[in-house]
């Protein structure tokens, strides 16, 4: 059998400029996707801790607060503290938030938040660290000194409503004062208690506080 010639096929070979262009764009893809998955990891955390509060529930109970979609970010107010000194309201980012909003002279409404505020982080036991007592003061008046035991330990800052009007949202037919607010440690206004909650929602407000808590125990710890 006569012996056929050996074909060959010569390919063009890419120039310099062509192969360091692909190398670039595959260089460039890469990059953002090993950036899309870093921030998805971090986030999967707090994804995971609201799916579980809010869609799972496990323990199959109602929620007593109101959930606020979409959550509002702590604005960048300057908040006047009782020694005179400025705090911006993004500070405070770092622990849960339990916040309380009314005037000076704290009325009868006002007191009695204050004093749930109070007792509603004591009943979190060794979780309550994780949860910072916020009392926004309105107006300009002066906070009564009877107060001053009720309020150690907590912030109080002195910030106008017109600005808070702009951030906290009450239920319609209430009043800003008339709630008490939920800030989770990312600065986000994320949950309203109805208002004027009284002992017995107290204690249906402490459900979810627990729950919120417990879910979220994967990526928030104590202190600041």
């Amino acid at each position: 059998m006569a012996e056929e010639p050996l074909g060959l096929t010569v390919h063009s070979m890419p120039s310099p400029q062509q192969a360091l262009d692909g190398g670039d764009d595959r260089r460039t893809s890469r990059g953002r996707w090993k950036m899309i998955l870093v921030l998805l990891c971090c986030a999967a955390p707090v994804i995971a801790s609201y799916l579980a509060y809010y869609v799972v529930r496990p323990e199959g109970r109602r929620v007593y607060g109101e959930l606020i979609d979409p959550q509002r970010s702590l604005p960048n107010l300057a908040g006047t503290a009782r020694d005179g000194s400025t705090v911006r309201l993004p500070a405070l980012k770092g622990q849960w938030l339990l916040v309380v909003v009314s005037g000076a002279a704290c009325d009868a409404q006002c007191e009695r938040h204050l004093y749930l505020q109070r007792q509603l982080r004591e009943s979190l036991g060794r979780e309550k660290d994780r949860m910072d007592r916020v009392w926004l003061v309105s107006d300009a008046a002066p906070v009564p000194d009877r107060l001053d035991n009720g309020l150690q330990g907590a912030t109080v800052l002195r910030v106008p409503e017109a600005e808070l009007a702009k951030w906290l949202v009450p239920a319609p037919g209430s009043a800003l004062q008339d709630h008490l607010y939920i800030v989770d440690p990312l600065g986000n206004w994320m949950m309203r208690f109805p208002a004027g909650m009284e002992v017995e929602g107290a204690s249906r407000a402490k459900r979810d506080l627990d729950r919120l808590l417990r879910a979220s125990g994967s990526w928030d710890e104590a202190g600041r």
